[in-house]
C-alpha cells in the first residue's frame, strides 16, 4: 500500500490492515522498495496534458496540473432527466446498509461494520447474527456465530454485490458464468 492508502489504518488505536482487516503493529511495517524503484522508474501520460510523469509523481502531477483541472471543471454535473414521483420499492432487501447486531448502530456499510465491531466490539462474547448473511437470499437469520469478529474478517472481505446476481438461482447462475466462460476463450 502507498503511504497515503496506508495512513488512516495507522491513526486507529489497534491498526488493521485495509486488506484483510487484521490487527497489525505499524512499527512493523516496511517500504516495498521493489515497488517504490518500479514507480520511480515507469512513466505514463498525464490523462490532462499527456505530459510523461513517474507513476510516484502521477497523483502530485494531476492534483495540479491545469487540463486535469479544466476537464473537472467542464464536466457535467448530474441532473436527473425528469422530476420522479415513483415511491421507492420496499420490497427489496437492503444489502448495502446493516445494523450493528451489538450496539443496533445503524446504517453501516459492510466495511464500516468490521471498522466498527472491531473497534467497539472487540472483546465482546456473545454470538450474535452476522447481519450481511441474514440479508442475503441464502442466509440464515437465526444463525448465531460463535466468533462474529472472525467471521467478518474472513467471510465479508469483499461486497457481495460485486460478483452475486441476487435475482437469478444457484443453476442460473452456473450457467450464466460458463457461458461467459466460453465466450471469452
Amino acid at each position: 500500500f502507498c503511504g497515503e492508502c496506508l495512513q488512516p489504518c495507522l491513526q486507529v488505536p489497534s491498526p488493521l490492515c485495509p486488506l484483510c482487516r487484521m490487527p497489525f503493529d505499524p512499527k512493523k511495517v516496511e517500504k516495498a522498495s521493489s515497488v517504490e524503484k518500479q514507480l520511480s522508474s515507469y512513466k505514463a501520460p498525464c490523462r490532462g496534458c499527456s505530459k510523461k510523469v513517474t507513476l510516484a509523481k502521477m497523483r502530485s502531477h494531476v492534483s495540479s496540473c491545469a487540463k486535469v483541472q479544466e476537464q473537472m471543471a467542464n464536466c457535467p454535473k448530474f441532473v436527473p432527466v425528469v422530476p420522479t414521483s415513483q415511491p421507492i420499492p420496499s420490497n427489496i432487501p437492503n444489502r448495502s446498509t446493516f445494523v450493528c447486531p451489538y450496539c443496533g448502530a445503524r446504517n453501516l456499510d459492510q466495511q464500516e461494520l468490521v471498522k466498527h465491531c472491531m473497534e467497539n466490539h472487540r472483546n465482546d462474547p456473545n454470538k450474535v447474527v452476522c447481519p450481511v448473511c441474514s440479508a442475503m437470499p441464502w442466509g440464515d437469520p437465526s444463525y448465531k456465530s460463535a466468533n462474529f469478529l472472525q467471521h467478518l474478517l474472513h467471510r465479508h472481505k469483499f461486497s457481495y454485490d460485486t460478483f452475486v446476481v441476487y435475482n437469478i438461482d444457484e443453476e442460473a447462475a452456473l450457467q450464466a458464468a460458463l457461458a461467459l466462460s466460453l465466450s471469452e476463450n
